[in-house]
């Protein structure tokens, strides 16, 4: 089948390149000529296990092209999914759409027949029909995206759902099931609705992650208080087949570019659709987690005798998660950034991650080289739990540093290891 991707940031070009791997011709839309230039040479401007091969593999084959020509897009395909970001509204909690109808508005314009707009933003619940009325000449239906950054082409390609929102006496879900012919036949569950349940499915997922998260960050101050052991109680809490391991890691709490912004536009669209009090929650959810933040700055400040001035931290990771070069409201970053602020000499490592770190506080110190990175420090802060922090051998690093202290903000370091190694070692939630 022929389609478009309208938007090639992380989800567009993900979606694109997985499209031509089950088969289908593709063209990627975009404004931005340097991405276009990019993705067209095979590459993307982000990083994400196994994207860059799939991305090279069906440029060559010809399956896969892009362009910043709509007017070539509509001629190209009858099939048109949008992939663009709805970021955080500045001075409010509400979903920026703006983006996205400038996407919408500069292909519809040279549609002529019968076209299908299929949405995969991450929206207000209520903005596919918004789009119906606009552009009654299409086809509008939604399917949200599920994909996890350093996961997101296996999710794509085996997704473990597909949801196709629709309005009545539509056809359109016909059309979308011959476009993941393969992921059904795999067995992936299909689930066909009306448009806003479709939307509100994606919203109301990643409420749910960000809810369940918090919650073990709350759970984790009364450990930290009453003597108990985080680990050992999501352990036990996980085994409950109600509830589930996934989760349930005490540590930094959620960042990127999805949980924060779609839990505070959640609560946004509630209140203008009336239903002010249904999830006045996820303030507290949000509170809680922007406090990991701060707490973390504060047991850093008590490693180091109640003062941080002067004293060298070594930050592991930027990233706001590990398989990512994601930096967008990451913990990892805000923790660094305030240990700066505090009068700490503070240097960052990550794997992947710095170049945008670099943009987001260029007054850091920044290097490659984890072993680099670590000489001298009076303490060492793990923030991202990339396997090669978590796999650190502690008696190596005790022969570089200057202070052997560690706080693990992850909880993903073998306590004992580090200890027995001679390291003082502090983790969230854990006495």
């Amino acid at each position: 089948m022929k389609m478009t991707m309208i938007g090639t940031g992380y989800l567009g070009a993900t979606h694109a390149a997985c499209m031509a791997e089950l088969g289908h011709e593709v063209l990627g839309l975009d404004v931005d000529e340097h991405k276009i230039t990019q993705l067209a040479a095979g590459t993307t401007p982000f990083y994400e296990p196994g994207l860059d091969e799939l991305l090279a593999k069906h440029t060559q084959s010809g399956r896969l092209r892009f362009t910043t020509d709509p007017a070539e897009a509509a001629e190209f395909a009858n099939i048109h999914f949008i992939g663009v970001g709805t970021p955080q509204q500045a001075g409010s909690f509400a979903a920026d759409l703006n983006y996205l109808h400038a996407a919408v508005d500069s292909i519809a314009e040279h549609l002529r027949g019968e076209h299908l707009l299929i949405g995969k933003s991450t929206v207000p619940v209520g903005t596919a029909a918004d789009l119906q009325q606009r552009y009654p000449h299409l086809e509008v239906m939604w399917n949200p995206e599920f994909l996890r950054e350093g996961h997101a082409v296996n999710d794509t390609l085996h997704p473990d759902r597909i949801v196709m929102g629709v309005r009545d006496g539509s056809t359109a879900a016909e059309t979308l099931t011959q476009v993941y012919a393969q992921p059904i036949a795999e067995g992936t569950p299909v689930i066909v609705t009306d448009l806003a349940t479709a939307e509100l499915v994606k919203t109301s997922a990643n409420a749910f992650l960000a809810t369940k998260i918090s919650f073990i960050n709350a759970v984790s101050e009364i450990c930290e208080v009453a003597g108990a052991d985080i680990v050992d109680l999501a352990h036990a809490l996980g085994l409950d087949d109600r509830i589930g391991p996934k989760f349930l890691g005490a540590g930094l709490g959620f960042g990127g570019g999805c949980l924060p912004k779609d839990i505070r536009a959640f609560m946004a669209r509630a209140g203008e659709l009336g239903a002010n009090e249904a999830l006045t929650f996820l303030r507290e959810v949000d509170a809680i987690n922007l406090r990991r933040r701060e707490h973390l700055v504060q047991m850093a400040r008590e490693a180091c005798g109640g003062n941080l001035i002067g004293v060298r931290v070594t930050v592991l990771g930027a990233a706001f998660k590990p398989n990512s070069d994601d930096v967008r409201d990451s913990p990892a970053l805000a923790v660094a950034g305030a240990l700066n602020l505090a009068g700490a000499h503070v240097t960052v490592t990550d794997p992947k991650a710095l170049a945008g770190a670099q943009r987001v506080f260029p007054t850091l110190a920044y290097e490659a080289d984890t072993l680099t990175a670590l000489r001298g420090a009076d303490l060492v802060v793990l923030a991202t739990e990339w396997d090669e922090y978590t796999n650190l051998d502690p008696q190596e690093v005790k022969k570089i540093v200057r202070r052997p202290v560690v706080i693990d903000g992850r909880n993903a370091l073998d306590r004992q290891a580090w200890r027995d190694a001679g390291f003082d070692i502090h983790a969230m939630g854990r006495a």
